[in-house]
């Protein structure tokens, strides 16, 4: 049996209560395959050893959530070309015995997007500079975004995001600190929340955004996963725009990473449905 264990970071939780787990286990056991996803808690002075083992055992592959994203790199063999832009991984990936570090957090987001939009020559508004919005920034750029404002409280944050995307990918972006409820230009195509704001147990918490900019003609995508329709969205439905729930962008993410490991193109609607039932 090939075993595929990830390095998550400093909390444990059930097999049956993570979401990860639970869809990445369900997708194995209907495609037939001989693998198993198992969630081990490695403290971060102990990751240096983890990799070794992972190597030691012939790990095909691993996740790793915070606080391991960047630390990891240290003991990886190299970058996909997103992850090297992004400067963190989440997928390691055992390709000719030797571990590359991925990013699947962005890679995830746009594929989930692209079910419903082309993000190719579109004018995006992003809220959030953290790492997962930093994630989504470099993966819409490389997408082909027309523009991308990167909308921030932390003005040190949001400028070296801006930064970053107009030294390192195709796509310019531009900076708005985030103090007053934004109003959302016009003329945007693409609207992504990529903070924290809402997400579970904080279910009623608001993003500072003056809804009544959304038109009918904007898509609206909110990374947060549980719960999938939060406050944020509910507000742009009203408005008339299609939304992209965090959910499916989690989805896609284990889609992606499940690729990179076996090769196999796995059905999302079973994980999709696996996550239901946890009822996030």
């Amino acid at each position: 049996m090939n075993f595929l264990l990830p390095l998550t970071g400093s909390f444990a939780m059930p097999a049956a209560e993570n979401p990860t787990v639970a869809m990445i286990e369900a997708a194995f056991r209907h495609h037939g395959l001989d693998w198993r996803y198992l969630n081990c808690e490695v403290e971060p002075q102990n990751l240096e050893d983890a990799v070794r083992g992972a190597r030691a055992m012939g790990w095909r592959g691993f996740n790793c959530s915070i606080p391991h994203k960047v630390a990891v790199i240290n003991y990886l063999d190299g970058l996909g070309k997103s992850a090297e832009i992004i400067g963190a991984v989440n997928t390691i990936v055992l390709r000719d015995n030797k571990l590359i570090g991925e990013n699947t957090d962005g890679r995830g987001f746009v594929s989930a997007l692209q079910k419903v939009v082309d993000p190719a020559d579109k004018k995006v508004v992003l809220f959030g500079a953290g790492g997962a919005a930093r994630a989504v920034a470099v993966e819409i750029a490389l997408a082909g975004a027309a523009q991308i404002t990167i909308v921030n409280r932390s003005q040190d944050r949001g400028e070296k995001l801006s930064q970053l995307l107009n030294e390192k990918t195709p796509t310019p972006a531009n900076f708005v600190l985030w103090r007053e409820p934004f109003f959302i230009p016009k003329d945007t195509n693409i609207v992504i929340h990529a903070t924290s704001i809402g997400l579970f147990p904080d279910v009623d918490a608001m993003p500072n955004i003056d809804v009544s900019s959304l038109t009918a003609k904007m898509i609206v995508a909110d990374g947060i996963h549980n719960p999938p329709l939060t406050r944020f969205l509910m507000a742009a439905q009203a408005h008339g725009c299609v939304t992209v729930d965090g959910l499916s962008m989690l989805v896609q993410q284990g889609v992606i990473g499940i690729k990179y490991w076996t090769g196999v193109d796995v059905n999302p609607k079973i994980m999709s449905e696996a996550l239901i039932k946890l009822k996030l």
